[in-house]
């Protein structure tokens, strides 16, 4: 069976305001390109053409984006009525269809080169798999793993003492993770309180049964973008991307 992936995409974004005022966070332009768009781009070019879009707030503006891009496969759009209620839980819940025997789950706002995607790609091997990468110092905001070799023992925002990484916001389900990961996750929203959970605190639960892997990054370029600080070390970052000399999508049409 062929990888296809979910791209987390319901969020307003309002911490990068007045940027997504009035567009989701999505849609905004880092070198001439929109977040989704760089992330089809680094889709497509890992032979992956089987994308399901999760999609909130201004869910028209991202199918009318899409269509300009003219990308060679036809992104499924699938809306999250929720997304203004419920934390990121809800978005893969909607996409649970779409979290297979193969399938690589993303963040809506992490942008990355080919070359991140292709390591996952190559170097999963666990039911679930987190992509990591290691920093001298960790903020609040990280979402902090910790590991025991290649195998995740711990995923969090608040994990204390030492850790070792963080994750990028983009993970692979293999064989039956994806089952796994959609069993906990119907489980948890048993409860009316899991609605303002982050989906990567199921993660963090499988982890304590030894179902999920960590790939990590050894010199990849990715970055995430959540507040205006971070948009000129995002427009830095993605001017050394290998796809924008290589772009596997085919521009439609009057398509900018």
């Amino acid at each position: 069976m062929s990888t296809n992936a979910v791209i987390l995409s319901a969020g307003r974004g309002k911490r990068l305001s007045p940027l997504t005022d009035t567009r989701p966070k999505c849609l905004v332009e880092i070198g001439g390109r929109s977040i989704l768009e760089w992330q089809l781009r680094a889709i497509a070019a890992n032979g992956i053409d089987r994308v399901a879009i999760v999609t909130g707030f201004e869910t028209a503006q991202v199918e009318r984006a899409v269509e300009r891009m003219g990308v060679h496969f036809a992104p499924e759009i699938v809306f999250n009525p929720f997304h203004s209620v419920a934390d990121n839980i809800g978005s893969c819940w909607e996409a649970r269809n779409h979290i297979g025997a193969d399938t690589v789950l993303m963040n809506g706002d992490t942008l990355f080169d080919t070359g991140v995607l292709a390591r996952l790609l190559t170097h999963a091997s666990a039911p679930v798999t987190v992509t990591a990468d290691a920093k001298p110092h960790y903020d609040a905001d990280d979402m902090k793993i910790r590991a025991a070799g290649d195998r995740l023992t711990a995923i969090g925002k608040t994990l204390e003492g030492a850790v070792d990484g963080e994750s990028i916001g983009m993970l692979r389900f293999m064989g039956d993770g994806g089952e796994l990961f959609r069993a906990a996750m119907r489980a948890a929203l048993e409860r009316p309180e899991a609605l303002k959970r982050w989906y990567l605190s199921i993660i963090d639960a499988l982890a304590q049964d030894g179902h999920v892997g960590v790939v990590r990054l050894q010199g990849e370029r990715w970055c995430e973008v959540d507040f205006p600080t971070d948009l000129g070390h995002a427009e830095a970052t993605v001017a050394t991307f290998a796809q924008a000399v290589a772009p596997p999508v085919a521009k439609a049409a009057g398509g900018a």
